[in-house]
């Protein structure tokens, strides 16, 4: 066993560690730590199924939080899809409490349970609970051991949310202070990079309207029709003697922060662009009174898109104002937050169910 667990010390999959660790659990099979060794030579070796079995196998000898937390990360990278793949995280949630509650003091646990609840809030639904169950997670981590703050992983995981979520300085923070925890890692600089470039590239279309020419947009809202609502023309607010009122609608410049509810905006998209992430997908609407806002489309299909010149109307518009300021860039604007595209009305006509897609975590192996 000590043999294996030397051997595999490295990040690289061992055949001689993987050679030392099978004996040893033949020769004694209740080592745990062996069982634990095992199964990450086997995670290191892409073999996840494998994995599973020797932290199993651990438990059947002694229930610990080591192979808990372990068999609730595999579980989490099992290949599996739509119902079989959520309830392999729910059981992943499921191990990462059952290790918590082996050593509520300990900061890796919460931390597992925190990248748990993560993969949870992208596989069912995306709900603000499960969303700030591993924010809480994370937080608690931190709270309860002081090394967890400088978990390089905790921060890139965690502001993977926040970018999501749409909190964009919280992060960049992050994601800058997982790169400076990690230098020999790429990946933390990497996103804060993307993150500022679309943030640039978003504020500069939206001050600028998509870089149209003025005749262009003039003409693109001139022919700006009620029809265009599709299904929602029918229910506008009329007239105090008409039907009671359904939708009402207003220009972008009378939204408020949050969602607006009872109204419709109707307009003109003036540009569209993508991220290197693929989400969300962001165009520019132009109403009929000039005003320029971003609208951000979550859950959608790689084939999904709107062009220059489309009419998009967006009910119950959740609006979002960003200020954020970074390594001495700045940038404002505000945007509209649409998690489905099945919600919007282009060019007069509903979206249909191939328009959707939902978001998906990546995992690395023998990582989180």
């Amino acid at each position: 066993m000590l043999r294996g667990k030397a051997l595999n010390v490295l990040g690289e999959y061992s055949p001689k560690a993987e050679e030392a660790l099978s004996r040893a659990v033949k020769l004694e099979p209740s080592l745990v730590e062996a069982w634990n060794q095992l199964g990450e030579v086997y995670w290191k070796k892409g073999d996840i199924s494998g994995a599973r079995t020797c932290f199993s196998g651990a438990l059947n000898q002694s229930k610990n939080k080591v192979s808990l937390r372990n068999l609730s990360m595999v579980l989490r990278q099992l290949p599996a899809q739509g119902a079989e793949h959520c309830r392999n995280i729910q059981a992943s949630v499921e191990q990462a409490r059952q290790a918590l509650q082996m050593d509520l003091t300990d900061g890796t646990s919460w931390y597992i349970l925190g990248n748990a609840y993560l993969s949870l809030f992208f596989a069912s639904g995306q709900s603000a609970r499960l969303s700030q169950q591993a924010l809480s997670a994370y937080m608690q981590a931190e709270k309860v051991d002081p090394a967890s703050h400088n978990n390089a992983d905790l921060h890139l995981n965690r502001s993977t949310l926040y970018r999501y979520e749409e909190n964009y300085q919280a992060a960049l923070n992050g994601f800058a202070q997982a790169s400076a925890l990690d230098p020999a890692s790429s990946e933390a600089s990497l996103r804060e990079q993307q993150l500022l470039n679309f943030l640039a590239r978003v504020s500069t279309l939206v001050q600028q309207k998509g870089k149209l020419k003025t005749k262009r947009l003039n003409g693109l809202v001139s022919v700006l029709l009620t029809r265009e609502l599709g299904p929602h023309q029918h229910r506008l607010y009329r007239s105090p003697g008409s039907q009671p009122t359904a939708l009402s609608l207003q220009p972008l410049s009378a939204l408020v922060p949050g969602i607006n509810r009872g109204l419709v905006v109707l307009g003109k998209v003036v540009f569209s662009l993508t991220t290197d992430e693929k989400v969300p997908f962001t165009f520019g609407l132009l109403d009929v009174e000039g005003t320029c806002m971003a609208v951000t489309v979550y859950n959608v299909a790689q084939s999904w898109g709107v062009l220059v010149g489309d009419s998009v109307a967006v009910p119950q518009p959740l609006l979002k104002e960003h200020s954020v300021e970074h390594k001495g860039k700045r940038f404002s604007f505000r945007s509209i937050r649409v998690e489905t595209p099945l919600v919007l009305v282009v060019n007069g006509r509903d979206q249909n169910t191939s328009s959707q897609a939902a978001a998906i975590v990546a995992y690395t192996p023998c990582t989180e």
